[in-house]
């Protein structure tokens, strides 16, 4: 019986920590959702300081593009500025299925981007992109430390599903 007194009481004091967390949890989230909101806006508006504004100086991503990986905001800032210089015509980015989870001062999250480009000769391309974000609360603020961007690749032809659906 005592047992039972014990595992009940301990697992309304873990009940009742997890609902005392859970205000700083939804602020969180909220903060992070904002800093997507950013890059997003960033994004559409060309804004690469903006992009870049969400990301940790010390990050790590893969991309769907080369080289394999990026280790530095330096060299991830020249890639979204390739992007534009390669796709000058109108875009358009939408960040749809976000996932936000919250650890502490860490937290990860995913989401679906799809991208609408126009080519130097008027080219339309639209492509679907699966991003894994880490983020790291730093100084109040959260930034993105690491990123994971990928298309599925469809085995049968070895080809990149650039349009890919669940």
């Amino acid at each position: 019986m005592r047992t039972l007194t014990a595992l009940c009481v301990a697992i309304l004091a873990a009940a009742n920590a997890a609902a005392a967390d859970a205000p700083a949890a939804n602020a969180d989230k909220a903060a992070i959702q904002a800093l997507e909101d950013t890059f997003n806006e960033g994004f559409n508006a060309r804004d690469v300081d903006k992009i870049m504004s969400v990301y940790a100086k010390h990050l790590f991503v893969f991309d769907v593009v080369v080289p394999r990986e990026y280790t530095s905001w330096e060299a991830y800032k020249k890639d979204f500025e390739e992007l534009f210089a390669t796709f000058p015509g109108p875009l358009k980015n939408t960040i749809s299925e976000q996932t936000i989870h919250v650890v502490g001062t860490i937290a990860y999250g995913h989401n679906i981007e799809t991208g609408e480009f126009t080519g130097k000769d008027g080219t339309k391309q639209k492509i679907v992109v699966r991003t894994t974000d880490i983020y790291r609360k730093m100084g109040g603020k959260w930034l993105i430390v690491e990123e994971h961007n990928s298309v599925p690749i469809d085995l049968q032809t070895m080809k990149p599903d650039l349009l890919s659906k669940p």
